[in-house]
């Protein structure tokens, strides 16, 4: 499922999708979905868009030409097409629904369904066995995560002992808390496994949304509905490298912290946050693995220098960058960005070949592609100054450049 507008993270997504939006310095949302996949051994993948698709479209196409469909195996883009009527999709039910023509001509049990923009790893394998286990109709999986931030945010599930779910809420603004733990919810994490009967006759109604309509009518309906705890079920054996007194050695994560980290990044704040989630020694989301692979489209490149004594500290740095004196510390960048001479740029996250000039100060920013922050501006140091300019600042104080700005040393405004 690609089709999401991504409106709370305006102005980022102004002309992408939110799947397409890039994070962790080469990679775009959906790669970490697509990997996923692929990693579990699912390679007949059908990626749903819709709205500002473009560049989504491209990045599919030019990125994860991996499969062969004469064995068998795809990734295929398919637009909205119209093919119930007038309407576009109206909801990610009515998506599947008017995409059955591509699954029922085809020899499927079961179907998973995935949101194309959430950041975490995860074996499907493992969950699907478990879907078997249970003989559920569906399987959803989830997570338990702190009410505050699922408010107003995420869909709610009730479960009896068994995991078997008693009752979904969509996106409740004071949500049901766990009976162990009051400070913590149960909440989806937007990944479905339907027994390809039960999807079949919970599409015949005229419900758009699964959360919102048809997973609750199926509930009441006495469906068998399991969900699956993906903190304590999913283990993702996998070797990272770590050095140490020069020397490197294969160390081998099995599974916890980092096997249950998910995100939803929904907004500009959760945005922020689960990139700062990969910078530092001990980052909470690994990227490093080397069984886990993420894949993704990439550009040639040079490799990136420092130069004139130009530092990145605790920073991750792609492809094409050059960094003068002065220095980038606790940051992400993207391929093709130039910080020049004395410039500093701090926790901060700077896309594509962006240019920032000598002198120039970020902090706490993110600066989206082909912009430029001209010698000696600043920007994170004063909001009102930094929306005088033209900029979003998110309720945590994040400040957003928006792509192919010229972020100038005084206001024209």
């Amino acid at each position: 499922m690609a089709g999401d507008t991504g409106e709370r993270l305006q102005p980022l997504t102004r002309d992408r999708a939110k799947p397409a939006l890039p994070f962790g310095g080469k990679y775009r949302l959906i790669d970490f979905a697509l990997s996923n996949c692929i990693n579990s051994g699912l390679r007949k993948i059908f990626v749903l868009t819709q709205c500002r698709s473009g560049s989504l479209n491209v990045h599919v196409q030019e990125g994860w030409g991996i499969s062969s469909s004469g064995l068998g195996e795809y990734i295929y883009t398919v637009p909205a097409q119209q093919k119930h009527g007038a309407d576009w999709y109206r909801g990610t039910a009515d998506a599947v629904r008017q995409n059955m023509d591509l699954i029922t001509r085809r020899e499927i049990d079961h179907i998973l369904i995935l949101s194309g923009d959430h950041v975490y790893k995860m074996d499907y394998r493992q969950m699907l066995a478990y879907h078997k286990r249970k003989d559920a109709g569906l399987t959803i999986s989830g997570i338990r995560v702190k009410k505050e931030q699922a408010a107003s945010k995420l869909g709610i599930l009730a479960v009896d002992r068994n995991l078997k779910l008693v009752k979904f809420e969509e996106k409740p603004a004071k949500p049901r808390t766990v009976p162990d733990s009051p400070d913590h919810v149960l909440a989806s994490m937007g990944v479905y496994i339907f027994r390809m009967s039960a999807l079949r006759e919970a599409l015949q109604g005229t419900e758009d949304d699964f959360g919102k309509e048809v997973i609750p009518r199926m509930t009441a309906k006495g469906y068998k509905i399991f969900v699956y705890d993906y903190e304590n079920e999913n283990r993702i054996e996998d070797f990272v490298v770590e050095v140490k007194d020069g020397k490197r050695n294969k160390v081998l994560v099995n599974g916890t912290r980092d096997s249950s980290y998910w995100r939803d990044v929904g907004d500009i704040d959760s945005y922020y946050e689960a990139s700062m989630d990969l910078v530092g020694v001990d980052p909470l989301f690994n990227l490093y693995g080397e069984k886990w692979l993420f894949r993704t489209h990439q550009k040639p490149r040079p490799p990136t220098k420092c130069v004139l004594g130009g530092r990145i500290p605790d920073s991750l740095v792609s492809d094409g960058c050059i960094i003068s004196d002065g220095g980038v510390g606790g940051s992400i960048l993207s391929p093709g960005v130039v910080v020049e001479n004395g410039a500093l740029v701090e926790g901060s996250i700077v896309l594509d070949d962006v240019i920032i000039e000598p002198g120039a100060r970020v902090r706490r920013a993110i600066v989206d592609k082909e912009s430029r922050i001209q010698a000696g501006a600043s920007i994170g140091y004063d909001h009102e100054a930094d929306k005088r300019r033209g900029c979003t600042v998110s309720e945590s104080g994040v400040v957003v450049v928006r792509k192919g700005m010229t972020f100038r040393l005084t206001s024209t405004a």
